[in-house]
């Protein structure tokens, strides 16, 4: 990864490990099939950037969706608030300025385009194949199982699909992540080629049955 984007990346705002930011950005930069990336979750630009460096150096966009309002685990009172994202006009959070201006300051408005939207409501409009898929959204039940429904039958065949806070210890953290990894490896149409702390990364090797 080039160092001055690696920079812009260790210095934004967000919840990911180098160890798993420079995994993902590896995983990105090793895919061989044709299309677009997406994420889903984007929060301050974190991750964005370690998927953004490896999608402008093989000429390609990455989808960053977020509703910037914060998941269940930013709001007040739980343990990922940050109160100085919070608007004061509406009393509710925005990450959007923060995201936009990490976008920015590293160089990658050419390559990341902000989708500001529930996962849900752009998911179901969404048609185009993906060549890499990074599932990072809501860690709640119902939203990381509606990811899973709504966005892992757009990984092409030959495709990447990447999972964070992935724990298999209830101990270590919350289980959706973990089921919706669950899930992809039972369907039988991913297998599992990398872990990195909480990350997994999988590839699809058959069509979606869905």
């Amino acid at each position: 990864m080039d160092p001055e984007l690696l920079a812009h990346a260790e210095a934004a705002r967000g919840f990911m490990p180098s160890d798993e930011g420079l995994a993902l950005n590896a995983a990105a930069a090793a895919v061989e099939v044709d299309g677009p990336f997406l994420e889903v979750g984007s929060y301050c630009g974190k991750s964005a950037v370690y998927l953004g460096a490896a999608a402008q150096r093989s000429g390609r966009v990455l989808f960053a969706l977020d509703h910037h309002r914060g998941s269940e685990e930013n709001q007040v009172g739980w343990e990922h608030h940050e109160a100085d994202l919070v608007d004061p006009a509406v009393a509710k959070m925005d990450t959007l300025p923060v995201f936009r201006r990490t976008i920015h300051d590293a160089g990658l408005e050419d390559t990341v385009v902000a989708l500001v939207g529930d996962s849900p409501t752009v998911g179901s409009v969404w048609s185009t194949p993906l060549a890499l898929l990074f599932i990072d959204g809501g860690h709640g039940s119902e939203p990381a199982h509606r990811d899973y429904d709504t966005w892992v039958p757009h990984v092409a065949v030959g495709g990447i699909l990447l999972i964070h806070d992935v724990f298999p210890d209830p101990a270590d953290g919350g289980r959706p992540p973990y089921e919706i990894y669950l899930r992809a490896l039972e369907s039988g149409e991913f297998e599992e080629v990398g872990v990195t702390g909480s990350l997994r990364t999988l590839r699809r090797i058959v069509s979606s049955s869905g």
